[in-house]
């Protein structure tokens, strides 16, 4: 594939709530610009950009995949992104590198959640966005209802750029409102003109017109042209929608079916005419870019076992080449650039350049990871990154296997190269690996996908909750005692003990020793000894802590006392001193942010309090609401699941540990009966 100049690219997102048909459409792209030379089938497993086993497994997209088309000497990067929240990470890593949107819409189902969701972050970037009407020919399907939908649902001036005829069992064909011809399809997705259907002939007509109004408002000189009757030329209404639409002030509708192929043939005429190349919004930047510095940003990371990591990249400024050295500015770290390429899906076409605004990818960086960015080390630039949602859906993992067990690090590692969405720590109170993310879906696919890269196979559970254990009520000499004769020199420990609540820190010891009763040489080892002892609570065997102890007399034997012995009194004393000390059991305590739409904000209340939540307080963020409340860390670990039902996904949440409360009565019954099993 050759090289093309900035101003020949087009860098698309492809971006859909899932089941609308994304895939679908991106390879009905492929297949009209003569890349493939077969319609690939989601159902069937054979896509272009669906090729990883968990896709065609499930029949999902749950990665990121590019794909090029090239299309009257322009190139087309495609990027066909997932439409489910749990790989939501992967559709705001192509939003930050992409020039403009095409949003699918399901003709049946209308704007859906995720649909929301992405529009909303396409605002935050200011990107171009066509819309395109998918599957017209399934039941149920409705233009007019999609196209209300839209209008109610998401920001921007919707303009119907096509319209169907008929719909469902009855769909036939599509109406360019522009040039008002109407066209049907053979088997094969060709155009065959037809008169326009005799009751649409007045809706065209109106419609036209809109996209004229659209037209003049974004260029002064056509504005005034219009304003004075004067009919406009197809060289200046391409030129006024296409600043219209770089500017965000129109937002073109299509329709078809993808899975047909019908109403997909001028998709790609329309992505060159109307959507920005990566020079648009600045004419000025396009010597700028060419001429200057490198710099180039890593999206996506892929993880394999044999080939290395492989980095998807977007070029901004300056010229990539093959074989090349490089210098990464976020790690500090020279890399050594091999063969670079572009993605066709799962396969790799070499290139020998890339100029800015085009992407690429590159095997076996050393140092760079996601959100990096490449540049000259003697001219260094550090691009902004990705800032990827955060995780909420914590799970302890196991090997299963000693032979896992050994290999869990390294695959572990790799995994989190590959997906910034996802979050690893050690809990050092349950000792357990906690693995956090997006969702029970995303958690899954994860570990198979660890399973199939790196042979190790792990066991998902709930998290155990880190109780601790504390006293609320002093006491007094209590007794230690070890003593044991055998043969030889015996053992002789015995110490008295105050044992007392510390509200404000987790422990402190003391010793009042007076004329020697325990000699200074084995006082160091009755705090060892308490110490021990605290990590065992006398409840349910959870750590204690927010204690006082004070060493306040003891006895010593000249032969058989030792270090060990004292140990063994100071643990027999703390127990014996815990039982006596009204002993209680601690859970951690949560501030959740909870940000929904407003409508939703009694179902969310209502659930909190279930969760024996303190509501602490509300205000208002933009067309949200935010819920701030403390709630038991054991209520929250299915949290993230149970707001997207509860909140037809439209909800997040954040949260933190805030402070160590006790647990009611009834509760504590239960966690020490469940420990006692």
């Amino acid at each position: 594939m050759k090289v093309y100049p900035s101003k020949n690219i087009r860098n698309v997102g492809i971006v859909a709530h899932g089941g609308a048909g994304k895939t679908s459409l991106t390879e009905a792209l492929l297949y009209i610009s003569g890349v493939i030379k077969r319609l690939g089938r989601v159902d069937e497993g054979n896509t272009v950009t669906d090729f990883t086993p968990e896709e065609t497994k499930r029949k999902v997209t749950t990665n990121t995949s590019l794909a090029v088309a090239e299309w009257k000497n322009h190139k087309i990067n495609l990027i066909d992104t997932p439409g489910y929240s749990d790989f939501f990470g992967d559709v705001v890593a192509a939003l930050r590198v992409v020039d403009s949107l095409l949003v699918v819409v399901n003709a049946a189902a209308g704007v859906e959640v995720q649909t929301e969701v992405i529009w909303e972050y396409a605002d935050k970037y200011n990107l171009p966005r066509m819309v395109y009407i998918n599957k017209m020919d399934r039941e149920n399907a409705d233009f007019k209802k999609a196209l209300t939908s839209l209008k109610e649902n998401l920001s921007g001036n919707f303009v119907p750029m096509k319209l169907p005829i008929g719909a469902s069992e009855t769909f036939s064909g599509i109406i360019d409102v522009l040039s008002q011809k109407a066209y049907t399809y053979d088997d094969n997705g060709k155009e065959i003109e037809i008169d326009i259907p005799q009751e649409y002939k007045e809706e065209v007509i109106t419609m036209k017109e809109t996209i004229l109004e659209a037209t003049a408002e974004g260029d002064d000189d056509i504005l005034m042209k219009y304003l004075e009757g004067e009919e406009l030329i197809p060289e200046e209404i391409n030129k006024g929608l296409k600043k219209a639409i770089t500017e965000g002030k129109l937002i073109p509708v299509f329709c078809g079916s993808a899975y047909k192929n019908i109403g997909t043939n001028y998709l790609l005429d329309n992505i060159i005419e109307y959507l920005p190349s990566p020079i648009d919004l600045d004419d000025t930047l396009n010597e700028k870019l060419e001429k200057g510095n490198l710099s180039a940003l890593v999206f996506k990371t892929l993880a394999d076992p044999y080939v290395g990591r492989l980095s998807m990249f977007r070029v901004y400024s300056g010229t990539l080449k093959s074989d090349s050295i490089i210098y990464n500015s976020s790690q500090e770290y020279e890399e050594k650039i091999g063969q670079l390429f572009l993605l066709q899906g799962k396969n790799q076409i070499p290139v020998s350049e890339l100029k800015p605004g085009d992407i690429g990818a590159v095997a076996k960086l050393q140092n760079t990871l996601t959100g990096d960015t490449l540049t000259d080390k003697n001219n260094k630039i550090t691009l902004k990154g990705i800032d990827f949602p955060e995780p909420t859906l914590p799970v302890a993992i196991r090997p299963k296997t000693k032979s896992d067990e050994e290999k869990l690090s390294v695959a572990i590692s790799r995994l989190l190269e590959e997906d910034p969405t996802l979050r690893l720590y050690k809990d050092n109170e349950t000792r357990k690996n906690i693995l956090i993310g997006m969702g029970e879906t995303h958690l899954d696919i994860a570990l198979e996908r660890m399973e199939r890269k790196f042979g190790v196979k792990v066991e998902m559970s709930t998290p155990k909750v880190p109780y601790r254990e504390t006293i609320r009520a002093s006491v007094k000499r209590i007794e230690g005692k070890h003593k044991k004769q055998s043969g030889g020199h015996g053992q002789y420990g015995h110490v008295f003990i105050d044992v007392s609540p510390l509200p404000d820190s987790e422990f402190e010891f003391t010793e009042t020793i007076f004329g020697g009763a325990v000699p200074r040489q084995y006082i160091p080892a009755v705090e060892k000894g308490i110490r021990e002892a605290m990590k065992e609570g006398i409840l349910a065997g959870y750590p204690v802590t927010n204690v006082k102890v004070n060493l306040a007399d003891g006895s010593y034997h000249s032969v058989d006392s030792s270090e060990m012995a004292f140990k063994i009194a100071a643990v027999q004393a703390f127990r014996k001193a815990s039982k006596q000390a009204k002993p209680v059991l601690l859970e951690p305590i949560m501030t959740v942010e909870v940000t929904v739409p407003e409508h939703f904000m009694g179902d969310i209340i209502g659930d909190l309090n279930s969760r024996r939540g303190r509501i602490l307080g509300m205000e208002p963020k933009g067309k949200y609401q935010v819920i701030k409340a403390q709630v038991p860390l054991a209520e929250m670990y299915r949290y993230a699941i149970d707001l997207k039902s509860i909140t037809q996904g439209k909800g997040q949440f954040k949260m933190e540990l805030t402070q160590y409360e006790e647990v009611p009565a009834n509760i504590t019954e239960k966690i020490i009966q469940q420990a006692q099993k």
